[in-house]
């Protein structure tokens, strides 16, 4: 029974209901797909093993750095090794380059959504404009002695805004939520590489000054 209404929902829109179906499974897709990717991201992470790395390096132990993380997926553990495998070049660029990687991946159809977003109420107004524009030509042709053939076309052109509102809505919330996590991430990425950066720095002053004093 609810399956007969949605279909009588869908075809009750006309033409233009086939594409906010479309719009309506991407952002199904798109919210899924960054759904698993976060909790994937968020199962990943070690807190533990960041702290330990940032404690060999506060003493110089670099190449067990590399032993430690061996098998680790943590986003900000891969940015740190990649600061500290070019340390003797430039450190803080290719951190950068490689934060830059890991944030356009965590970015990944945010684009897509957002599009949704605005696209799926347009979509949905224009779907109302020819609706209306088909029941002022019914209007036309029968005149005010069946007015139940032109509210009943408005009414029906009013389905594709109500669709185009409701995938807007759906979409809106993971999107911002999304947003949030991304602007989390680089937030941490910041700090711990700000935090390896100082320490490397330390440890640079304290081999000069031990060198000074011989």
């Amino acid at each position: 029974m609810w399956g007969i209404q949605v279909t009588n929902f869908f075809f009750s829109g006309g033409p233009v209901m086939y594409p906010l179906l479309f719009c309506s499974v991407l952002v199904l897709f798109v919210v899924i797909e960054r759904l698993l990717f976060w909790l994937t991201i968020d199962m990943q992470r070690n807190r533990d093993l960041l702290d330990e790395v940032l404690e060999l390096c506060r003493r110089g132990m670099w190449d067990d750095v590399r032993e430690k993380v061996r098998g680790s997926r943590d986003f900000v553990i891969r940015i740190l090794v990649t600061g500290i495998v070019h340390r003797d070049y430039s450190m803080s660029k290719a951190m950068e380059s490689a934060a830059t990687e890991e944030l356009q991946r965590m970015g990944r159809f945010m684009g897509a959504l957002d599009t949704m977003i605005t696209v799926a109420p347009l979509l949905g107004i224009l779907g109302t404009v020819i609706g209306i524009i088909d029941s002022f030509e019914v209007l036309g042709s029968a005149g005010i002695d069946d007015p139940r053939a032109v509210t009943g076309g408005i009414a029906q052109a009013l389905v594709t805004t109500a669709a185009g509102l409701t995938i807007a809505i759906f979409a809106v919330f993971p999107y911002n939520y999304f947003r949030s996590r991304l602007r989390r991430a680089a937030h941490v990425i910041e700090q711990y590489a700000t935090s390896l950066e100082i320490v490397y720095e330390k440890l640079g002053q304290d081999t000069s000054v031990q060198e000074e004093k011989r």
